[in-house]
């Protein structure tokens, strides 16, 4: 395929899997090309449009459901609590964002929630706080009509056993609360002992409750930076878990999966992740659920959304 045809088709969000095959639509919607079924369902992550929404301030939170189906041709989203960190309790605000996905005919999928503490806090008033913090969180995405909300398994205590029991305790309590709500309570692989696949899985088989899950990552696994403050992630990262492993072991918890991507070669691959390999991991756990584009690279906003895209549609439709 010749360098402008390239560029043409991530100009206009087309995937580049659907040039393979001849029919009447594309992945995207967009008539000429037919679409092969992909094993899984693409979601928009909202962080891929963090700086957009929090630094250019180009885009706000409720025309998120809009831009994910009109401009990417998406119709289901992932939101980040921090674009709207002060209104879980607001019921107009969330009716609204009801009402803004319903017209889109988009799906409202989870919340990521960070900023309301570590999940594996040894000190026992940091984790019930942390507990308590997210129940806010619980009752909105259940409004929303979310099934899940991502969490943070952190941890100020550097002694893995102790993270892992006090894990253990705290998801626990906060899947109990979820339960009632109707809501999952996932873990992402976030950096420390979350980013450590053998570690996450072990705490997931202990809970071993049906509403606790986890929300593997294609990135993310850093377990040791030189940071001085043990905020996983700040410094220089020293060592890293198998992502390939990580994404392995966690994935018999899935109830979510994030398509992590930062950079891209000219051939429109990423280049910290093998795509190929990586799906090839989800696909042989029986995952058919979401994925969710999530990309945090140094490219623009726009076009990074749109290389992940057709590139999961790429890969989707090798793998079958």
């Amino acid at each position: 395929m010749t360098h402008q045809r390239r560029q043409f088709l991530r100009n206009a969000g087309v995937g580049l899997g659907t040039l393979w095959l001849t029919g009447c639509a594309s992945n995207d919607g967009t008539p000429g090309e037919a679409a092969r079924p992909l094993f899984f369902k693409m979601s928009l992550a909202e962080w891929s449009l963090h700086k957009t929404i929090l630094e250019d301030k180009t885009l706000d939170n409720l025309e998120f459901a809009a831009t994910a189906r009109h401009k990417y041709g998406i119709e289901a989203i992932e939101y980040v609590n921090l674009m709207f960190a002060d209104k879980a309790r607001n019921a107009a605000y969330l009716a609204e964002l009801n009402k803004r996905a319903a017209d889109n005919g988009v799906q409202q999928l989870l919340i990521m929630i960070d900023s309301e503490g570590g999940m594996a806090e040894t000190d026992t008033k940091k984790l019930a706080e942390s507990v308590e913090n997210h129940k806010k969180w619980v009752d909105a995405a259940a409004t929303l009509g979310c099934h899940s909300i991502r969490v943070n398994a952190f941890s100020s205590n550097p002694k893995a056993e102790e993270a892992a029991k006090a894990a253990v305790e705290g998801l626990g309590k906060l899947g109990e609360y979820g339960a009632k709500a109707g809501i999952n309570i996932i873990v992402e692989n976030h950096g420390g002992f979350s980013s450590n696949g053998a570690w996450l899985a072990g705490v997931m088989r202990t809970i071993n409750q049906p509403n606790v899950g986890t929300l593997p990552d294609f990135g993310n696994f850093c377990v040791a930076t030189d940071s001085k403050d043990g905020d996983p992630w700040s410094g220089t990262c020293l060592e890293e878990y198998d992502r390939y492993t990580g994404m392995a072991e966690m994935m018999p918890f899935a109830k979510g999966v994030s398509a992590k991507a930062q950079e891209f070669d000219a051939e429109g691959n990423c280049i910290e992740t093998d795509y190929r390999r990586m799906l090839t991991v989800v696909k042989d756990a029986g995952y058919t659920g979401y994925l969710g584009i999530e990309f945090s690279g140094t490219k623009p906003e726009d076009e990074g959304i749109r290389l992940t895209k057709a590139l999961l549609e790429a890969v989707g439709a090798e793998l079958g």
